[in-house]
């Protein structure tokens, strides 16, 4: 019998979570949607709640066209000039 220890020396992530925003009020928004069915319709809904609540912007609807696929890299650095913050779902 082998016994293998449950501990893991991976490297540490290079990638960190951007700084939460201390308020939504005024920011601008950017939808990214992933090419599933009703994900326009749905996020456009969900973005419309953050005009109404927080007076926010919707300056950019952004698709990605594979739901499997991550977003192009060109698509993300052209929305992260555009918002504040982004928000993303699926459809279906």
């Amino acid at each position: 019998m082998q016994l293998y220890a449950p501990t893991s020396t991976a490297a540490k992530r290079k990638a960190f979570r951007a700084p939460a925003l201390a308020s939504l009020e005024g920011m601008r928004l950017g939808i990214l949607e992933n090419g599933k069915l009703n994900a326009e319709e749905m996020l456009a809904e969900v973005g419309a709640l953050f005009v109404q609540r927080h007076g926010c912007t919707i300056r950019t609807l952004a698709s990605k066209r594979n739901a499997s696929a991550p977003a192009p890299a060109a698509t993300l650095v052209k929305v992260a000039q555009e918002v504040d913050f982004l928000i993303t779902g699926l459809g279906d």
